[in-house]
């Protein structure tokens, strides 16, 4: 689905992807000014962040296809040697997981050549991050891609035909499961907001990062319930098992690093006395 301009079609799914990115980049530039920093350099790095966001998701679906690709054929030895496909994103095919790794690397790099604290800029770019991905889900919807399970619930959508998966083709409507993850990011975004400015002289560079990081992925590790075509690598659903890991390990870093910096500040009032 898109618009046609001559022989152009501009998809809708990049449409919307890129205005999740332009908003992800406005949130961060009022962030950065809040925080005393330039916008500009948030619109700066946006380039390299994209950049590497996209490579990034396309890398991750090509290694963990969802099962209804990997039963039509398109397996990650088909990606290997089919190059064009393997770069062809305007029908979808991106992995969050994988967005979000290749953001975090292209952001590392920026905030390196520009001798910027990399943790600092990660609490700016936390909630952002959760906006682009709340307004780029949306994609999906025009994709007829990443619906649950059967639903004749009142805000269940209909799929076409073409789109339903094997086995499912006499089921009409079903769980939206990309307005339940958008539902979510856009709450983790609030969350994320009201923390940076309630608890602003109790964080630690890089905390809202780490909430970020438990957060989202327990939705996403329940949503991944209703999912009909997970992808599954050694039989087990590798999304939903990195959602689990990723968010223990947040967990356990953000307590650790409080537990720490409250023990430096008993030594130092020790010292001091």
């Amino acid at each position: 689905m898109g618009i046609q301009i001559g022989r152009i079609t501009i998809y809708y799914y990049g449409i919307i992807i890129m205005l999740g990115a332009v908003a992800a980049a406005w949130l961060a530039a009022v962030e950065a000014r809040r925080k005393g920093q330039s916008s500009d350099i948030v619109w700066d790095g946006l380039v390299w962040v994209l950049i590497g966001g996209i490579v990034g998701a396309r890398i991750w679906h090509i290694l963990t296809p969802p099962a209804s690709m990997v039963e039509a054929g398109y397996t990650t030895m088909y990606y290997l040697t089919h190059p064009l496909d393997a770069i062809n994103i305007r029908a979808g095919g991106l992995g969050i997981p994988g967005a979000v790794i290749g953001g975090l690397l292209a952001l590392y790099i920026f905030t390196r050549r520009r001798k910027l604290n990399f943790a600092f800029w990660l609490d700016i770019v936390a909630p952002a991050l959760a906006l682009g991905q709340a307004i780029g889900r949306w994609g999906n919807y025009f994709n007829q891609e990443l619906y649950g399970q059967p639903s004749d619930l009142p805000w269940a959508i209909e799929i076409q035909p073409a789109n339903r998966l094997p086995g499912y083709e006499n089921q009409a409507t079903y769980h939206p499961l990309f307005l339940y993850e958008s539902l979510w990011n856009f709450g983790i975004v609030i969350l994320l907001l009201w923390l940076g400015r309630k608890y602003q002289e109790r964080l630690i560079n890089g905390d809202l990062f780490l909430i970020y990081l438990i957060a989202y992925p327990v939705g996403r590790f329940f949503l991944e319930f209703l999912r009909l075509d997970p992808a599954r690598v050694g039989g087990i659903n590798i999304n939903q098992t990195v959602m689990l890991l990723v968010a223990l390990v947040a967990a356990g870093v953000l307590v650790w690093r409080h537990i720490r910096r409250g023990n430096a500040d008993v030594e130092s009032v020790g010292v001091a006395e």
